[in-house]
């Protein structure tokens, strides 16, 4: 019997998938708990609208993320820091910071745990990779000031 899964299920498989299962593994325990519901027309039917509108918004969520990346690539994003008297930093500028100034300068809200830079304890200008989202990247320059 083909069923849709309507949650995930250990060995059958997940959410929304179109499984073939027995008929009295449907009827005797997926069906009263839930879990799935009969394959119909109808049902095939509301499946295949539903994934189609997902990867549409996936695609729009994408198209929207290229953009930022496209808007922050090869900025340069300014941050100022106090230093000793050999011109290290107090300190080390964080990816709470870089974020802080793409927010301020450019008006993305980047979480910062999406920012890579290496250590940065002196001024200078550094490479920054920006994680817009899972497979769209961009590059930025960080140039360190003195405060």
């Amino acid at each position: 019997m083909k069923v849709i899964l309507l949650q995930d299920v250990k060995g059958s498989g997940k959410k929304g998938d179109l499984v073939n299962v027995s008929d009295g593994y449907a009827r005797n325990f997926l069906f009263p708990k839930k879990m799935a519901m009969e394959a119909t027309a109808q049902a095939m039917t509301e499946k295949k609208n539903k994934d189609q509108a997902k990867e549409f918004h996936k695609q729009e969520e994408i198209k929207a993320a290229q953009q930022i990346a496209d808007k922050l690539k090869d900025q340069t994003v300014t941050i100022a820091a106090k230093a000793g008297t050999a011109g290290r930093l107090f300190g080390s500028v964080t990816a709470k910071e870089i974020s802080a100034a793409i927010k301020k300068e450019f008006g993305f809200d980047i979480d910062k745990r999406k920012i890579s830079v290496g250590e940065v304890k002196s001024f200078g200008t550094f490479q920054v990779e920006v994680k817009v989202l899972t497979g769209v990247t961009t590059n930025m320059k960080l140039m360190v000031v003195e405060a």
